[in-house]
């Protein structure tokens, strides 16, 4: 378990965070948000014992970030934005070294080595210096090195920033890997829609505060309680909207223009059946109807006003 419990951080005038507090377990894929300056990477280096907060702490499995910062280390991996690779080391040599580190045994490093080069699709760079790799390569070797010692707990810090697509794609499979291993992520990142598609939970930070935390569903149906079904006819939309008023479950209906609805509604799947059956019915040329979605993109703009420190 992640318990991180009230976490402030304060420089002269400036409060970069203000009582952050969360809880994740085994498996959880947590997506911290938030634009730049709002306190993200500043929380996770306190997690990761590199800051000491002003008030505040976290535990990762009953060790304490203030009182037993080396029994954190040893549990978590972190991968900064911006992190260093050294020049004419190859991969494995690089790998070998923070085993060493991390005190993993002389015995044991070989297969460790082989095996995190495995999970992250590296065996074949093995003996290729490390400045050789292209920017997605050394992103997977980093999160390599994170992994020698078996950490509980990952932090990626912008992972997916400067790769390309296919580059992020393969990462977003390796995450979701990670979770299924039973691990803690931690993945801080701008690119929403890809958050969303393998994170269970995320948290939205602005201006050093939490502004929600939970479950993505949970979270969207925070900011859109209510389905809104997105209906598009083939002519007479205003007559439809009076038509729709009266029908059950429809709390509103909104004309966009002549051809396009949008309709606040508060039935389930087969109530959205009876409506179209009905809007047929009536001899409405109903050209597409469908539940629209709220996504992360959605409520990061609701919550957030854009300020920064």
């Amino acid at each position: 378990m992640l318990e991180v419990k009230e976490l402030w951080k304060v420089y002269g005038p400036l409060t970069a965070v203000k009582g952050v507090s969360f809880s994740l377990k085994p498996g959880d894929i947590f997506g911290f948000i938030g634009s730049n300056g709002a306190g993200k990477t500043t929380t996770i280096r306190m997690i990761s014992t590199l800051l000491e907060p002003t008030h505040g702490t976290a535990t990762i499995n009953g060790a304490d970030i203030i009182r037993d910062p080396m029994g954190v280390r040893r549990q978590i991996g972190y991968m900064p934005d911006f992190f260093g690779l050294y020049d004419d080391v190859k991969v494995w040599e690089y790998l070998d070294f923070f085993a060493t580190i991390y005190e993993v045994p002389p015995k044991q490093r070989n297969s460790v080595i082989d095996n995190v080069l495995e999970l992250t699709d590296l065996t074949v760079k093995r003996d290729a210096f490390v400045q050789s790799l292209s920017r997605g390569m050394q992103q997977r070797l980093c999160l390599a090195r994170c992994l020698v010692h078996d950490p509980a707990l990952l932090l990626l810090d912008e992972p997916a920033s400067g790769l390309d697509p296919r580059a992020r794609a393969e990462l977003k499979e390796l995450i979701i890997e990670l979770g299924r291993m039973g691990k803690i992520v931690i993945v801080s990142s701008h690119i929403l829609p890809e958050l969303a598609d393998f994170c269970n939970c995320v948290g939205i930070i602005e201006r050093g505060e939490m502004l929600a935390f939970g479950p993505v569903n949970q979270i969207l149906r925070q900011i859109q309680p209510t389905r809104v079904l997105a209906i598009t006819v083939l002519d007479g939309a205003g007559e439809v909207r009076t038509r729709l008023a009266d029908m059950p479950h429809v709390l509103a209906a909104h004309l966009e223009d002549e051809h396009h609805l949008r309709v606040e509604f508060n039935g389930d799947h087969e109530q959205q059946s009876e409506l179209l059956a009905a809007l047929i019915q009536a001899n409405v040329r109903v050209v597409q109807f469908h539940e629209e979605h709220a996504n992360l993109e959605d409520v990061f703009m609701r919550l957030t006003t854009g300020a920064v420190q």
